[in-house]
């Protein structure tokens, strides 16, 4: 009897040792923290938004909410770092670096700092290929139905979940009609784009192929997969564009996969994802996966010759022809963009960003992508709603049907961030909407996008 007792007792507490061990929860912890932290240095410094309204709208929210009893913050605008932690433990710390946004720091090793002229980077030295979509004042909408689309987009539910919308934007023929901001947020305010990020992301993959220094067929130019007995070394660029690599890298946004735990917990992002191992072969499984991106980007970084280089390619050949004048790019600690969801921009210039995709990636008469860019971009992977690198209703996929019911297009393609960010490019309708806010619906307030997208088409053809 004692002896069972005794192997009762040791199960008790080996068990949960065990799943502990396995399962990390100080990591997800941690994640949370890394967040609260990052997130709350991002929109402060960088949008200049309240850093209570941040606290509060980023802890309103799945997984983040059981935690919020005992998250907290300190904003150090001296030092312009963020501290979080919960309940004093598990703490992350982030710091702000003038036109480069956030980044987290983790134990004493001091994260890559870039030695970049933000301010002559940010000054082209040629017009902007693409024309002024709208001037300095917001533009109101002349049309009633524009304005009720509008009242629309901004309305509250009288209980959760809310949407908070903070900006939209509607460039119908290439010019602003009608758009709509916060209060405290206005044309030039810079709004965290988070997963649309990765669009970016293909939009410099399809220069660089327009540029013949990458294409999509190619094996994927990362060295560590270049063995000959290892099965990675048949992953292409494709595969990683179109999340079909096979790798094991599913997101969950648990806390606990790898997607969560890279972002949040390590310096060198796409240094974790690289070291996956394949649980199916290239092109045969689609997962959603922000370290996918991550090893593109440090792709664009190899290519180009470094961070620096980098971030002179993305204004050189992306956000200066486009006329994106507010924007900010954050990279990791150890000096690679942040591609998977830290991109900074104002409304219009997620918007411009659009314009590209609209015009089959000319602007101003000059082919920024790939002549057939566009169209690989927006066609549906395998037997899902993705593209590569946006989202799309070009697809046989039930949630492609559903939209399309709700009345965005058949031939809509989006870029589309956590909590709602998205930008819907509609080419039928010489129509791109940009919506922005911090919708804690599970579905980003797809519904609220779709009566929008409905209500604007059918103003513009009224």
């Amino acid at each position: 009897m004692n002896s069972r007792k005794l192997i009762a007792g040791a199960l008790m507490v080996a068990v949960p040792l065990t799943l502990a061990i396995v399962y990390r929860p100080d990591r997800a912890v941690r994640v949370a923290t890394g967040l609260v932290a990052h997130n709350i240095c991002s929109k402060s410094f960088v949008s200049g938004l309240d850093p209570n309204t941040v606290f509060a709208e980023t802890i309103d929210r799945a997984g983040i909410r059981l935690l919020s009893w005992g998250l907290n913050y300190r904003v150090n605008r001296t030092a312009q770092t963020v501290d979080a932690s919960l309940a004093g433990l598990f703490g992350s710390h982030a710091i702000f670096h003038e036109g480069l946004g956030c980044v987290l720091v983790h134990g004493s090793r001091q994260p890559y700092v870039l030695r970049s002229d933000i301010a002559a980077l940010r000054t082209p030295k040629a017009p902007p290929l693409l024309p002024d979509i709208a001037g300095n004042a917001v533009v109101e909408p002349t049309d009633p139905l524009l304005k009720i689309a509008l009242d629309h987009a901004f309305e509250e539910p009288a209980a959760p979940p809310f949407r908070r919308t903070k900006a939209v934007v509607v460039v119908h023929q290439d010019k602003v009609i009608a758009e709509r901001y916060a209060a405290g947020i206005g044309v030039d305010t810079p709004l965290l784009g988070f997963s649309m990020t990765k669009s970016v992301v293909n939009a410099l993959i399809g220069i660089l192929t327009q540029q013949g220094l990458v294409t999509p067929s190619m094996p994927a130019p990362i060295p560590e997969w270049r063995a000959a007995n290892d099965p990675r070394r048949e992953i292409e660029v494709e595969h990683l564009l179109r999340m079909t690599s096979g790798l094991d890298l599913d997101e969950t946004n648990s806390g606990f996969d790898p997607s969560s735990q890279m972002v949040y917990l390590h310096d060198d992002m796409a240094a974790l994802a690289v070291k996956a191992a394949m649980v199916a072969p290239p092109g045969k499984r689609w997962a959603y996966s922000s370290p996918t991106t991550e090893l593109l980007a440090r792709i664009i970084r190899d290519a180009v010759g470094g961070p620096e280089q980098t971030l002179a390619f993305a204004w050189r050949e992306l956000f200066n022809p486009l006329g994106m004048h507010n924007v900010t790019l954050e990279f990791d600690g150890a000096g690679t963009l942040q591609g998977s969801s830290y991109m900074q921009a104002s409304a219009r210039d997620w918007a411009r960003f659009g314009l590209l995709f609209l015009n089959d990636g000319v602007v101003g008469g000059k082919r920024l992508l790939h002549a057939d860019w566009v169209g690989f971009s927006a066609a549906a992977t395998l037997d899902t709603d993705y593209g590569a690198g946006f989202w799309t209703n070009r697809s046989e996929h039930e949630h492609a049907k559903a939209r399309v019911r709700m009345g965005i297009p058949r031939d809509a393609f989006f870029a589309s961030g956590d909590l709602g960010q998205r930008i819907v490019i509609i080419p039928s309708q010489h129509l791109v909407i940009v919506r922005l806010g911090d919708s804690v619906d599970p579905t980003g307030d797809i519904r609220g996008l779709g009566r929008l997208v409905k209500e604007v088409i059918a103003a513009i053809q009224n």
